[in-house]
């Protein structure tokens, strides 16, 4: 049975610390296995498009995500469920982009984070094989998001303009029109 689990607020320790890194025996147990369902049904109860262990008060290195028709980001494209363990994200190029972030730790607050538009990614999946796989675009700032919790990193430190920020209304009303042109922007030239 998976459980709804409490979703740590901006503040609370937890969120600042670096996750440590998952075993292989660890992460085979089943005790661990329900906490991966765990942070997938808490991510999806809540709207993300993704979740690190962090944010819900177990500071180990994974995190899930997942876009599809979701209401809190109906321009993002889809992300198959991915859980990834262990991660490690390497930059492929220099070229970055502006993306309007949001985040479940942070309720109601967005700001314009810059982003590298290309990633190489290499992690464990749940069942402890070896990913190494190439992202993109606006779905290469969703893993970029994700990762840094897992380094004790929230969106509010890599805003660099502290007048992007912003409420989900205002965002809304005032920029989602435009962002969302950027989105097309960005996925026109890097993919998903």
């Amino acid at each position: 049975m998976t459980v709804i689990r409490s979703i740590a607020q901006v503040g609370e320790p937890v969120l600042r610390e670096r996750a440590r890194p998952v075993g292989e025996q660890e992460l085979a147990s089943p005790r661990f296995q329900a906490f991966i369902d765990d942070m997938v049904a808490t991510m999806r109860h809540a709207n993300g498009a993704g979740l690190a262990a962090n944010q819900v008060f177990e500071p180990v290195q994974v995190c899930v995500m997942e876009v599809d028709g979701n209401p809190r980001y109906p321009y993002k494209p889809k992300i198959p469920l991915t859980v990834l363990v262990n991660p490690v994200l390497t930059p492929i190029g220099e070229s970055t982009f502006a993306n309007y972030e949001g985040c479940l730790s942070v309720p109601n607050l967005r700001g314009v984070v810059s982003r590298f538009a290309q990633l190489r990614v290499q992690a464990l999946d749940r069942d402890g094989r070896a990913l190494d796989f190439e992202v993109r675009g606006i779905t290469a700032g969703t893993y970029q998001h994700e990762v840094d919790h897992l380094h004790g990193a929230l969106f509010l430190d890599r805003v660099d303009d502290p007048t992007t920020l912003c409420t989900w209304e205002t965002f809304r009303r005032h920029r989602e029109a435009d962002f969302r042109t950027q989105v097309e922007a960005v996925v026109a030239r890097w993919g998903s």
